[in-house]
């Protein structure tokens, strides 16, 4: 077998044209395996974001006014609510599994408290009918099966092929909540409430990524239910969707750094992580774009103050982007107006775009500004931390000057080694639940290349197993973290009852999951 070396590190031709076939680079390649070898990189923190530095607080007028705004500029441009999607359902049973592939687990034994709460409120989840279907037509009787404690078997119907088969399932297309005798899926709620603020000129547009072998299950589900909502909710609901492109996958590695291979000797590829997801973004034609987490919806009769601060966000950043492009447009004629300057910076600093006013000659202003905030535009909703998981708003030392900008940091992007980097992570006030409104076109009207607005250096490596081996994997930089690094940044405090993620099968028993229905 012949081998090529690059720059030490060795593949075969076989490698070589797997590599191609997924559309990457050996380049790409070897600068991965060195951010492997040498770490990632931390961004210096210089504070955490808080209300009054770096997080608007509107009052109930302030908001009034800029939800109008948006109301009455949605018909001018188009709208798009982008949802990713693509994950599986597996995580959200993880103890659940557990519990089925322990052989000498009970319930009764202490050891799996999830596991008990689970089945003590079982007929509250709104899937609980089909299983108890699924189960009948086996010929079992799901009450027969809870009073015999006979709990393996319920999960194997829930979860395995056997039954609803639900550990393998998208959680986009899982029953969430119920309404009478009815439920409705994570995607319907999504539609549904994106006809709350995402509606133009009686249509709205949803796009969602997806994995390729689950597209068909998202469509049937949308198939079945699209003409009663667009009825029911008087929209015309536009639903696309796309898939992570394999370009996008990272090569994993063994301990030592060096390429992991399979037990066949192929290379072992992994997804790029949510970050990836900054080329699907790109492709979208919409102005203005409406950014949700699949697993973050609720029930019909708390909808209202999600789509009143979905519109909120939205108003603030159509106010603030009309506001600077009308600067920087003048700017970019002739006119040389340093009045015109100050008011510029006056807006700056009023929507936290820098901690404080970059040190640069006041005759180079006017360059200054044309190239730095030549940025696409993003407003993110943050929540006060009450104990939630979820990355925080930072202040970040910028590479461009002399001054911080408005970053989304995970805790394994901050050096907590360095104890001032830990001081200020542990004043962080609000977290993010990924909330975001984003504007995409430049001053000049003109589509932004969003990859161009990426930081590389922003990557996470992770540790995981393949076949009893260790690994290392390596996640691009992500969509609302690194993917986003690099564009202009609003932060603003939304209510905690606007964040209601289902990360494990038991949230679905929080009351902002249980429909009054």
């Amino acid at each position: 077998m012949s081998y090529i070396f690059k720059r030490g590190k060795m593949f075969t031709e076989q490698d070589k044209l797997f590599i191609k076939q997924k559309g990457i680079s050996l380049e790409t390649i070897e600068k991965q395996l060195q951010i492997f070898r040498d770490g990632i990189s931390y961004p210096a923190i210089t504070a955490s974001a808080t209300i009054g530095n770096g997080i608007l607080k509107l009052s109930k007028e302030d908001e009034n006014q800029f939800i109008s705004f948006y109301n009455s500029f949605i018909c001018k441009r188009k709208v798009q609510k982008f949802v990713p999607a693509s994950g599986a359902a597996s995580r959200m049973f993880k103890d659940l599994f557990t519990f089925l592939n322990d052989e000498d687990a009970k319930i009764a034994d202490g050891k799996y408290p999830e596991v008990k709460y689970f089945f003590d409120n079982i007929s509250k989840f709104a899937f609980y009918g089909d299983l108890e279907t699924v189960i009948s037509e086996a010929g079992l009787s799901i009450n027969d099966l809870l009073q015999q404690q006979d709990y393996k078997t319920v999960l194997s119907f829930l979860l395995t092929d056997k039954g609803l088969n639900y550990g393998q399932l998208p959680k986009g297309v899982l029953p969430f909540h119920r309404y009478g005798d009815d439920y409705r899926t994570a995607l319907e709620e999504h539609l549904i409430e994106g006809g709350g603020y995402a509606n133009k000129n009686g249509e709205t547009n949803i796009h969602f990524t997806v994995s390729p072998h689950h597209k068909s299950m998202f469509e049937a589900v949308v198939a079945n239910n699209i003409a009663r909502y667009s009825v029911n909710f008087e929209t015309k609901f536009n639903v696309a969707y796309s898939f992570q492109n394999p370009a996008t996958d990272t090569i994993a590695v063994d301990m030592e750094n060096r390429p992991f291979r399979n037990d066949d000797g192929s290379l072992l590829f992994r997804p790029g992580g949510h970050g990836a997801l900054i080329h699907n973004l790109n492709e979208l034609s919409g102005d203005l774009i409406f950014i949700k987490n699949i697993d973050n919806v609720v029930p019909d009769h708390l909808k209202g103050e999600t789509i009143r601060n979905k519109m909120l966000l939205a108003g603030i950043l159509t106010k603030f982007h009309l506001k600077l492009h009308t600067f920087m447009d003048i700017l970019d004629s002739d006119a040389d107006d340093l009045l015109l300057v100050d008011d510029l910076e006056r807006l700056l600093m009023e929507y936290h775009i820098f901690d404080k006013l970059p040190k640069v000659p006041r005759n180079k202003k006017k360059k200054f500004y044309l190239s730095y905030l030549n940025k696409p535009i993003r407003v993110c909703g943050m929540v006060k931390n009450e104990g939630e998981p979820g990355g925080g708003p930072y202040w970040v030392k910028s590479k461009e000057g002399n001054f911080s900008s408005l970053q989304i940091l995970e805790s394994s992007q901050i050096n907590t080694a360095d104890e001032t980097q830990k001081t200020i992570m542990s004043q962080a006030t609000h977290f993010n639940p990924v909330d975001l409104v984003c504007w995409l076109r430049n001053y000049k009207n003109q589509r932004f290349d969003l990859t161009k607005f990426v930081d590389e250096d922003t990557y996470f490596i992770s540790e995981k197993s393949k076949d009893g081996k260790k690994l290392k994997a390596l996640e691009l930089p992500g969509l609302w973290n690194g993917g986003m690094a690099k564009w202009l940044t609003i932060f603003v405090e939304v209510p905690i009852a606007t964040f209601n993620p289902v990360k494990t099968v038991n949230d679905l028993l929080r009351d902002t999951h249980q429909s009054d229905y």
